[in-house]
C-alpha cells in the first residue's frame, strides 16, 4: 500500500470523527447546559456524582470522570465528590444499594452494549432518588445522549468530551448560586458596606435563561475547539502514528506484550487502551498488555517506600523484555515517572511510543520515546480528548492492511 494510501486512511477515521462530533454537540450543547444546571444544584445540596460501569472500557470513563471532579485541574474550582464503581468492587446493584444517596448524580457507561448489569446498577440509581445519566438511548436514564455513531471508539471519545464539558461548565452555576434550588444559603459575593445586612443578596439571581444561553454557546465552542485539535493531531502525527502501529505490530507478530502508564486522567486512559488490546471489537485479534496504574498495591508500596517517581520504572524492570512495547501518556510530556520509565524501557530493549501534550516537553524535547505524538494545547481535557482519538487510531492502525502490508 502506498503512503498516500496509508495516510489517507487515517484521514478517513478523522472525517467519520469530525462528523459525529459536529453532529452530537449541535444537538445536544441546549440540553448539556441544563443538564449542568441540574447537576449543580444537586451538588449544592450535598449531592456526589456516582460513575457506573462493567465493562473493562466503561471501568476507565468510571475512573476517569472520578478523577477529574474530585482532583480539578483548572485552579480556583472546587473539588466536587466522586466516586467510581466498577465490577473491581463486585457487583454493581448492591454496590449502588450502599453507597448511592437521593441526591447523588448517576451516570452509568457502557449502557450501549445493553449490559444487564450495568442497566440494573442504573435502575437502582433511579429508584433511589439519584439523577441519572446514559451515553445510549433506552437505558432507562433520565438524562440519554446517544453519540451519533456505530463505532464504539468514536462513542467513547464523544462521550468522554462530554463529561469533561460537564465537569468544566457545572462550576458556572456555582457563581451564580441564586440559580440554584435546594443551596444552603450562604454568602458568596461582597455586597458592600450593607453586606452583613444582605447577607445573601447577591445570591438571589433570576435569570437562568441568560446562563443557559452563555453555556450552551460555550459548550458548542468546546466541541469546536475539540475538533480543531483532534485535527492537528492525528494529521500532523500521520506518520508517526503509521510508524508506531507497525513497530506494534511486529512486537506482537513476535509474541511481545504491550506495557501502558499514565498519572491521573492518563492514567484512566491507559486503563483504556490496555482494555482496547485486551478485549477488542471482535474483528480484531486480543493481544498482550499490561496496565501500569492497575496495583493499588504496588503503586503505593513503591510510592511510598522508595518514591513516585519510581512507580512505573520499577515495574518495567519487572514486567519489561527486549522485544515488548510501551506507550506512556503524559498531558506535560515532562512527568518525572513517566520520563524514568521510558530510560529503563530504552535501556531494556523495549519500543517506546509516548503520547504528550503542551509543545511535548522533556520527551519530545529530549527524544525519549522511539515515537513521540504531540497534541499541542495547553488545556489538559481536550489534550486528553485528543489522545484518546490518537491511541483508538493507533489500536485500528494495529490491525490493518495498511500497517500489515507496509510492512511485508
Amino acid at each position: 500500500m502506498t503512503v498516500a494510501a496509508a495516510t489517507g486512511h487515517i484521514d478517513r477515521l478523522l472525517a467519520r470523527r469530525t462528523a459525529a462530533n459536529e453532529r452530537f454537540f449541535a444537538a445536544e450543547a441546549e440540553r448539556t447546559a441544563c443538564l449542568c444546571h441540574l447537576m449543580a444544584e444537586r451538588f449544592a445540596r450535598g449531592g456526589r456524582l456516582v460513575a457506573l460501569g462493567a465493562s473493562p472500557q466503561a471501568r476507565s470513563d468510571v475512573r476517569h470522570v472520578a478523577v477529574e471532579f474530585v482532583h480539578p485541574v483548572i485552579v480556583g474550582k472546587r473539588a466536587l465528590p466522586a466516586v467510581g464503581l466498577s465490577r473491581e468492587g463486585g457487583a454493581l446493584t448492591p454496590q449502588v444499594d450502599l453507597i448511592a444517596e437521593p441526591d447523588d448524580i448517576a451516570i452509568v457507561y457502557g449502557a450501549e452494549e445493553r449490559d444487564p448489569e450495568a442497566l440494573a446498577a442504573l435502575d437502582a440509581a433511579r429508584g433511589r432518588g439519584c439523577l441519572t445519566v446514559a451515553y445510549a438511548k433506552g437505558a432507562g436514564a433520565e438524562w440519554e445522549f446517544d453519540p451519533p455513531s456505530e463505532e464504539p471508539f468514536v462513542r467513547q471519545e464523544l462521550a468522554e468530551t462530554h463529561y469533561h464539558v460537564l465537569w468544566e461548565l457545572v462550576h458556572v452555576f456555582f457563581e451564580h448560586r441564586g440559580l440554584l434550588r435546594g443551596r444552603e444559603a450562604r454568602p458568596v459575593h461582597d455586597t458592600g458596606a450593607s453586606s452583613f445586612l444582605y447577607p445573601f443578596l447577591a445570591e438571589r439571581e433570576h435569570d437562568l435563561e441568560a446562563v443557559i444561553g452563555d453555556v450552551r454557546r460555550s459548550v458548542e465552542m468546546k466541541a469546536q475547539e475539540i475538533g480543531a485539535l483532534r485535527e492537528q493531531t492525528l494529521l500532523d502525527n500521520r506518520e508517526e502514528l503509521l510508524a508506531a502501529a507497525r513497530a506494534l505490530r511486529a512486537v506482537f507478530d513476535a509474541g511481545g506484550k504491550l506495557l501502558a502508564l499514565g498519572n491521573g486522567g492518563s492514567a484512566t486512559d491507559a486503563m483504556d487502551l490496555v482494555a482496547d488490546f485486551r478485549f477488542p471489537p471482535a474483528r480484531w485479534a486480543a493481544r498482550r498488555a499490561i496496565d501500569l496504574t492497575e496495583d493499588p498495591a504496588i503503586l503505593t508500596a513503591l510510592a511510598n517506600d522508595i518514591g513516585v517517581e519510581e512507580i512505573f520504572q520499577r515495574q518495567v524492570i519487572a514486567y519489561g523484555r527486549s522485544g515488548d512495547a510501551l506507550i506512556a501518556l503524559s498531558t506535560s510530556g515532562s512527568s518525572g515517572n513517566v520520563i524514568e520509565a521510558l530510560a529503563e524501557a530504552r535501556r531494556r530493549g523495549l519500543v517506546t511510543i509516548a503520547l504528550v501534550g503542551y509543545d511535548g516537553g522533556r520527551v519530545a524535547a529530549e527524544h525519549l520515546a522511539d515515537h513521540v505524538v504531540v497534541t499541542r494545547s495547553q488545556h489538559i481535557p481536550r489534550i486528553q480528548e485528543a489522545q484518546a482519538s490518537a491511541y483508538h487510531v493507533l489500536r485500528e492502525l494495529v490491525e490493518s492492511s495498511t500497517t500489515t502490508e507496509r510492512r511485508s
